[in-house]
């Protein structure tokens, strides 16, 4: 068979179709590289550009791929069309998963349950979709570890992403305080610790809820922050400022948190007691 192939390839044009392979790497990699330096350059387009990136690769792979195809194999012939679809059928069941992930990759371009810069959680990984590539997809953690993920998983697993194509991501932030410390004073500061924070997206809505809730054996008064960062890449840091801010506010203002609370009255029981 593979004797039969070669008859039909024209041997003359293979250095043409080596010298489109070098070209065609050459541009995926440059204009990826623009794309990206255009995101950091106007990130209010980032997501946008990193999705026509993602368009872009598989748009090239498959020129660059068809331009080779046609430069070295005579199409024109019966022959070949004959032979190329036996190699075809024995390539495609050999590939079958790697076929599988490229087909899979088209879906989640055209149906876009995410895209590349959303801030995703599949199974046990949460971070950003860095890439959505011919076979897998690549994520991010906050840990800055890469996981890379075969395409058709996506098509059989739940995921869930937490800015859906925005920029802005809500972030919740919980604390806890002693059940008898003053809670509307609480909700207040927390609040305005959250709208002074730098990477608050004072475009949405800061929401602070309350709820009484049992900590292991302890009665405590649970406050929850829901608050957008501007953008989803400062998550982390939003959270860790927000947090300063409210530790800062409750402690100029005495409100206490179950530890101390409960440390105060260990102390005092035990000084009537002696």
């Amino acid at each position: 068979m593979d004797s039969d192939l070669i008859q039909f390839v024209a041997l003359d044009r293979v250095p043409f179709a080596l010298l489109v392979l070098a070209l065609g790497w050459v541009v995926v990699a440059v204009s990826g590289r623009a794309l990206d330096d255009l995101g950091e350059r106007f990130a209010n387009r980032r997501l946008f550009l990193k999705k026509v990136k993602a368009f872009s690769r598989f748009f090239l792979y498959f020129l660059i791929a068809a331009i080779v195809a046609g430069s070295v194999l005579d199409l024109r012939s019966e022959a070949l069309l004959a032979v190329a679809g036996t190699v075809g059928v024995a390539v495609g069941f050999a590939l079958k998963d790697l076929l599988g992930s490229l087909i899979a990759g088209v879906i989640l371009l055209v149906d876009e349950p995410f895209q590349v810069g959303d801030r995703v959680a599949f199974g046990d990984s949460y971070g950003e979709i860095t890439e959505i590539g011919l076979r897998s997809v690549r994520l991010v953690t906050l840990d800055d570890n890469l996981v890379t993920i075969p395409n058709n998983l996506f098509l059989t697993q739940s995921v869930a992403s937490a800015n859906a194509g925005a920029l802005d991501c809500m972030v919740v932030m919980t604390f806890y305080i002693a059940a008898a410390e003053d809670y509307r004073k609480a909700r207040r500061l927390a609040h305005e610790a959250t709208s002074t924070s730098r990477y608050t997206y004072l475009s949405k809505p800061i929401v602070t809820l309350i709820a009484d809730e049992f900590l292991g054996e302890r009665f405590v008064t649970v406050l929850r922050v829901k608050a957008y960062v501007f953008d989803a890449r400062y998550e982390k840091a939003f959270a860790t400022d927000v947090t300063e801010r409210v530790k800062e506010a409750f402690a100029a203002h005495g409100i206490l948190s179950p530890d101390r609370s409960y440390r105060d009255l260990d102390l005092n029981e035990g000084a009537e007691t002696a």
